[in-house]
């Protein structure tokens, strides 16, 4: 085996720990901005999180980001119970990891509806629905006039 073989055969045992959810699980949808996740949470977990194969710190090495991802989680106390699977496109990172919590308060509302005063407190069920606005004729950007000149 060359060593770039090996290299690929480390990476793909790496990530069969990741990949592989097994069992019932509730699917919700979050969204923000032009970020979209696709969240999977699976009951009777071990409080693994992947996000597009990837485990939550290698694709968010930023800690703020993973805080923003596990709000849900820790404030219901499931942190440890649940496994969860993410599939998100578009968007930045925080915009994908708002759209990820917003996906998770769902699904957490739809395992247990007696969350839902807690998470919508928070206001974390509410889609942030605020996009970028269209560039209009005639002007620079959205908004910017051209610079006017007397003469």
């Amino acid at each position: 085996m060359t060593d770039k073989q090996e290299k690929i055969k480390k990476i793909e045992d790496n990530h069969q720990d990741v990949l592989k959810f097994e069992g019932e699980f509730i699917y919700t949808v979050g969204r923000r901005k032009t970020a979209i996740a696709q969240v999977r949470v699976y009951k009777d977990g071990d409080g693994s999180m992947t996000i597009n194969n990837q485990k939550l710190e290698e694709y968010f090495p930023e800690e703020e980001l993973h805080s923003v991802v596990l709000q849900p989680l820790k404030l219901t106390g499931l942190i440890k119970d649940l496994n969860v699977s993410v599939i998100t496109t578009g968007g930045g990172k925080k915009a994908q990891t708002v759209a990820i919590r917003h996906g998770l308060a769902r699904a957490l509302e739809k395992l247990n509806e007696e969350l839902r005063p807690a998470l919508k407190a928070k206001d974390w069920l509410t889609r942030d629905a605020r996009k970028k606005e269209r560039k209009k004729p005639g002007l620079k950007k959205a908004r910017r006039a051209p610079q006017w000149g007397k003469r």
